[in-house]
């Protein structure tokens, strides 16, 4: 919930148009402390503890035309810093400020977000796996992982008005600088039917002859739910094309506690696939969530090298405000 609210008011026009347009700003914050444990050759480097926090202003107002401005602005310290010396980061040497963007809407005609830095393109909005990316829990040492593609600072993603009742579609435009490709995408979500959701991406990326499709699914009946998902990532005339295939099936005990089963593969070129798994469990009281997770990784550089199947564990406690 929001801890803060501060009056906020836009001015238009000149001195002669007195017009104002009252708005809001809130502010909402999350907090976690965390410990996990990978083993298994060279990530077998003891317990790691660590915490995460950061603090989103966002707000909105209505002007006189009928279209409506939201702002979002996250601060989250060294989340996105700028590199020290060789590339590496330091700690706290980066900027406190992190995703940040601006959506302008109406119900005639939709929205348009631009995103400085943080935003998704249509296409990278849709690819996390079913599973939720289990393999980038390794610290991010796989070879074998997906590609991304789209998204990023200054993109622009623009939601058309309701087409019929339970469809979303989306489309997505990003150039990150002068001589680099563009990147178009779109998307289409269907919920029209209770307790399912479908999705369909597809974009191209900012690197020459590169494209990217996903398809996700999930279905809840009772206190079931199944999720599926498929990413392709394309580089025509390269052994760099890789394909994500992942699965989870998620029981809700009760409105406290869930426990979820979930598996990726990844497969890239002639490279064997890396299998990732994962069980889980979680208890939520209040704004408190209690979480723990068992994973395993087999051949994430993409051979059957003994040192790259690993085992870890995390626990973690986060908190909303």
């Amino acid at each position: 919930m929001n801890i803060k609210k501060i009056g906020l008011t836009a001015l238009a026009g000149s001195l002669v148009a007195t017009s104002a347009f009252a708005g809001a700003m809130s502010v909402s914050g999350g907090a976690s402390l965390n410990v996990e444990h990978t083993n298994g050759g060279a990530g077998d480097s003891g317990k790691t503890f660590s915490m995460g926090n950061q603090l989103t202003f966002s707000g909105s107002g209505e002007l006189d035309n009928g279209l409506n401005v939201a702002l979002s602005f996250i601060i989250d310290q060294n989340d996105d810093g700028t590199t020290a010396s060789g590339g590496v980061k330091s700690a706290n040497t980066g900027s406190p400020f992190d995703s940040h963007s601006v959506t302008v809407s109406s119900d005639a005609l939709g929205s348009l977000k631009f995103s400085g830095e943080g935003g998704s393109s249509a296409t990278s909005a849709l690819d996390t796996t079913a599973a939720g990316d289990i393999w980038d829990n390794f610290d991010g040492s796989t070879t074998v992982h997906p590609t991304g593609i789209g998204g990023g600072d200054n993109s622009m993603l623009y939601t058309l008005p309701t087409l019929m009742d339970g469809l979303a579609a989306n489309v997505s435009y990003n150039k990150t600088a002068e001589g680099t490709e563009s990147a178009t995408g779109y998307s289409l979500t269907y919920t029209g039917m209770e307790g399912l959701s479908v999705s369909y991406g597809s974009g191209d990326g900012t690197t020459a002859n590169t494209s990217a499709d996903v398809i996700k699914a999930s279905y809840a009946y009772g206190p079931v739910t199944v999720a599926y998902s498929n990413y392709e990532y394309d580089a025509d005339g390269t052994s760099s094309d890789d394909d994500t295939t992942s699965y989870k099936v998620s029981y809700t005990v009760s409105d406290e506690i869930s426990l979820s089963y979930s598996s990726e593969t990844v497969s890239r070129g002639t490279l064997i696939d890396g299998e990732y798994t994962s069980i889980s469990a979680s208890y939520t009281a209040g704004g408190m969530t209690i979480s723990a997770a068992m994973q395993e990784a087999e051949n994430m550089d993409g051979t059957t090298t003994a040192t790259q199947d690993r085992e870890r564990w995390a626990l973690g406690a986060s908190f909303a405000f």
